[in-house]
This record gives structure tokens, C-alpha cells and sequence, in this order.
């Protein structure tokens, strides 16, 4: 799974949050900043962090699926020793 951003909401407490999903969320900031200001540049910049987000989440869920793919592997190799 990829690293996780810590962060705290409005009442203190702790979170955190893959860097897929902060991408997504700072990506879908600049689109609303470029919205409001008139500014392609930084509505593409968006949507670029926001489509690298997902990538990344979609990545680290693969990752995650292969790793348990392989542990069952080696877990049935260990018992039919």
C-alpha cells in the first residue's frame, strides 16, 4: 500500500491518508481554484494530480492483491512440507 499522509481534522484528531487519495483531493483543489480564477493551466494541473491519484491507488491495490497472492503460495508450500 503506498505511504500515508497524516493529517488532523477540525477537532484534532489524527487520520491518515494514502498519497493516491491526497493527490486526488489536492488535484480536485486546483481544478476548483482554476475554476474560480480562469486558469486552464491550473485546472489541467489538477486533473493531472487527480488522474496520478488514482493510478497510485490503483497500483497499491495490485500490489496488495499480489502480495496476498503470493503469501498463500508460500503458506501452501510451507504445509505440504
Amino acid at each position: 500500500m503506498a505511504p500515508a499522509r497524516f493529517t488532523t481534522d477540525a477537532g484534532g484528531n489524527a487520520w491518515a491518508m494514502s498519497d493516491g487519495a491526497f493527490d486526488q483531493a489536492k488535484g480536485r483543489v486546483k481544478q476548483a481554484a482554476g475554476d474560480l480564477t480562469d486558469d486552464d493551466d491550473l485546472k489541467r494541473e489538477g486533473e493531472t494530480d487527480e488522474f496520478a491519484g488514482k493510478v497510485k491507488d490503483k497500483l497499491g491495490d495490485a500490489k496488495d492483491k499480489l502480495s496476498d497472492m503470493v503469501d498463500k503460495v508460500r503458506d501452501k508450500a510451507d504445509n505440504d512440507r
